[in-house]
C-alpha cells in the first residue's frame, strides 16, 4: 500500500497579495520586526523576499539597508529620524515649489 500525503506545494512571490506585502512591509518599517523575524513570522521562504518588498512598496529608502542586528540608542534613533524628516521637509518644499511654477 502506498501512503498518499499530500503534496506540498512551494509559495512563489505571486502567491502573496498587495495587502499581504503591504502590511510585511509596514511592520518591518515600524520597527515591530525585522525582515528576518517577519519571514519566520510568516512563513516567507525566499531570503530576499522581504528585502524585494522593502524595496519595491515602502516608504522609505530601503535600497541600502541599516544592520538590523545592532540596536541603536534612542539619542541615534531620534537623529535618524530628525534627519528624515530634514530631508521630506526639502523634498515638499522642492515640490511645492514646482508646483507654483506650473501654476504661474
Amino acid at each position: 500500500m502506498e501512503s498518499q500525503s499530500p503534496q506540498r506545494q512551494k509559495r512563489s512571490q505571486r502567491d502573496y497579495s498587495l495587502a499581504f506585502k503591504l502590511q510585511v512591509v509596514a511592520e518591518v518599517e515600524k520597527g515591530e520586526l525585522t525582515y528576518k523575524q517577519a519571514q519566520k513570522k510568516y512563513g516567507i521562504q525566499g531570503r530576499s523576499t522581504v528585502l524585494v518588498w522593502m524595496r519595491k512598496h515602502s516608504i522609505l529608502d530601503w535600497k541600502e539597508l541599516p544592520s538590523m542586528s545592532q540596536k541603536n540608542t534612542p539619542e541615534q534613533r531620534i537623529k535618524e529620524l530628525e534627519s528624515l524628516l530634514s530631508k521630506e521637509k526639502e523634498k515638499v518644499h522642492v515640490l511645492n515649489v514646482a508646483i507654483d511654477i506650473a501654476d504661474e
